[in-house]
């Protein structure tokens, strides 16, 4: 999907024209996405196609289309300190731009299903710590990255202020993904009931009060009667050159941690869901 906006000869004639669209409406997602050239996230034999309004797949890898990352990354409403889990986090393109909005104080976790894209991503996120001009005028929250099932997440994880899933939700599993949210949290998501275009592919959907954000407001009134965490009960992950920071296991999939064994129950997160 995509194809909202014309091609960019660059990275910035790209953001360009999504600002002009109004797709890009807020200076600090602008700043995130000219720090981070999408190119670098490509094949190199795909890279002609970088600039372009549309989604790119390659085997496991799968990048957004341009216009779709935008509306996601401000229907996010993110802000420094913030703590966001990216399910299905691919590439880490999106998870390293909301890196540089959230700084040194935030939490960037990313569970990722196929063990060959988890890799692809940390090997794109070492790059541009190691290379990018970008890098050194940030305060960046360095992205970890994990494989494992989204569906699968220990049920005593910290919650996040910030979800973003980005395969079609089915509707079983709203709450699930409700529960990550910390009081006051949102969450974007494509939903079973969805916005469709005219290729049959999905849109983000909005759930809750706002209603161009296709996002799910927790509403900040009663406590919610799952255990709301602090973000302090996430590790931080905060990062320089020299020493970039590792995940921190407390937040992670159940099968990353001691003692756990998948029983028949276990959900699947199945690799035919349908992402923007």
């Amino acid at each position: 999907m995509g194809g909202a906006v014309s091609a960019g000869e660059d990275n910035d004639e790209l953001i360009d024209n999504l600002k002009e669209a109004q797709y890009i409406r807020t200076d600090l997602v602008e700043q995130a996405f000219r720090a981070i050239d999408r190119a670098d996230y490509y094949l190199e034999e795909f890279k002609e196609n970088a600039y372009k309004d549309l989604a790119w797949k390659h085997g496991n890898i799968h990048l957004s289309a341009p216009c779709i990352y935008s509306e996601v990354m401000e229907a996010l409403d993110l802000q420094p300190g913030l703590s966001f889990l990216n399910l299905g986090s691919g590439t880490g393109y999106l998870s390293s731009m909301v890196g540089l909005i959230l700084g040194p104080f935030g939490v960037n976790h990313g569970v990722e299903l196929h063990s060959d894209v988890t890799e692809y991503a940390k090997q794109k996120l070492d790059v541009f710590i190691r290379t990018s001009d970008s890098f050194d005028k940030f305060d960046f929250c360095e992205p970890s990255f994990v494989t494992g099932n989204c569906l699968e997440i220990a049920p005593d994880c910290c919650q996040y202020d910030r979800v973003y899933c980005g395969a079609g939700v089915q509707k079983e599993h709203e709450e699930y993904m409700k529960n990550l949210l910390k009081v006051g949290g949102i969450l974007v998501m494509p939903l079973e009931e969805k916005i469709v275009d005219q290729d049959n592919t999905y849109r983000p959907f909005c759930l809750g009060n706002k209603k161009d954000s296709g996002c799910f407001l927790c509403p900040s009134g009663p406590a919610l009667p799952f255990g709301v965490r602090t973000v302090q009960t996430c590790p931080a992950t905060t990062t320089s050159r020299a020493q970039p920071a590792g995940p921190g296991p407390a937040c992670y999939p159940r099968q990353h941690q001691e003692g756990y064994a998948p029983g028949s129950h276990q959900r699947r997160w199945s690799e035919e869901h349908t992402y923007v």
